[in-house]
């Protein structure tokens, strides 16, 4: 497009959102995440962002040998399923599943397939946690690919995974690559023994973090958690996925308890915007960063 001789950037995408619940029932919980894929595509979605490890409950609550039993290859059977449903629909999924990258080797993967149906690739977890309920570091060896983004037929994104949400480090490396949108696939909730003040508090900071990325950045970010109460009872994940522009505004949030399935469009062309008024990029002091490869900073 032009204006007055310039060009002027024009790029809009719809993102879909899936916030759903999830049963023990593997392939159950496939089939109910293509339906809603199906569901944003009929929406107007190009681009669909499941939630992390959406094919089964939120397994690391405990450390169980027998959860491994859940994993799969990437590619593989779910890969397979959800490749024919983009090719079909022509959108673009991003999927978060447990990998079994060879015996007794795992991950906390997520698989990005385009519009045509073509694996495009993976994104390994890099920040693995190991707190009550969330024994993740049993389970998932950290990933060794790197940070990674997709160049798709929609758009160029990075994908980050649920604890990596808490790094801006990540969020940086990924934006520097090229991404125009960071998305977060996510599986966080309330500890049920806790009080309303507790669980205000942590997903205030859950959303805040996200939001920072956004505005230091200069990109969108689109962060999808699962909901519903899981655990028996003892865990509920607070859902209220979100949609930030790159100025830090959440332009959709989610409910804490209802699954939902939401297309928003995004007008990319504001990076440059945001990027022009507000020029972190322009200003940082990249000689200046060593030290930020230290565990810590120790006074000698």
């Amino acid at each position: 497009m032009r204006s007055n001789g310039i060009i002027v950037s024009n790029k809009k995408v719809n993102i879909g959102t899936v916030q759903m619940t999830c049963t023990a029932k593997p392939a159950e919980n496939l089939d109910k995440a293509i339906a809603k894929i199906r569901d944003a595509a009929a929406k107007g979605a190009q681009i669909v962002c499941l939630q992390e490890l959406f094919t089964s409950l939120y397994f690391c609550d405990v450390e169980d040998y027998e959860n491994f039993k859940l994993a799969e290859s990437i590619p593989g059977p779910s890969t397979d399923a959800l490749s024919a449903v983009a090719k079909e629909l022509n959108v673009v999924i991003i999927a978060s599943l447990f990998e079994k990258r060879t015996e007794g080797l795992y991950h906390n993967t997520t698989a990005v397939i385009d519009a045509d149906g073509k694996y495009l690739g993976k994104y390994r977890k890099m920040h693995i946690p190991d707190d009550p309920a969330y024994y993740e570091k049993f389970y998932f060896t950290p990933g060794d690919l790197g940070y990674k983004i997709f160049k798709t037929k929609f758009a160029t994104f990075g994908v980050l995974i649920c604890w990596d949400q808490w790094y801006p480090e990540a969020a940086r490396i990924t934006a520097l690559m090229g991404a125009e949108i960071l998305f977060y696939p996510t599986a966080i909730g309330w500890a049920t023994s806790q009080d309303e003040a507790t669980n205000t508090e942590q997903y205030n900071a859950w959303q805040t973090i996200q939001r920072s990325h956004a505005v230091a950045n200069g990109v969108h970010v689109v962060s999808v958690n699962r909901v519903g109460f899981e655990q028996n009872g003892a865990m509920k994940f607070w859902g209220g996925s979100f949609i930030s522009n790159p100025f830090g505004s959440v332009i959709y949030l989610a409910s804490h308890d209802k699954e939902e399935v939401h297309v928003q469009e995004l007008d990319l062309a504001k990076t440059d915007r945001y990027r022009t008024h507000w020029p972190f990029l322009r200003d940082r002091r990249i000689d200046s960063y060593q030290p930020i490869t230290k565990r810590y900073i120790d006074e000698e």
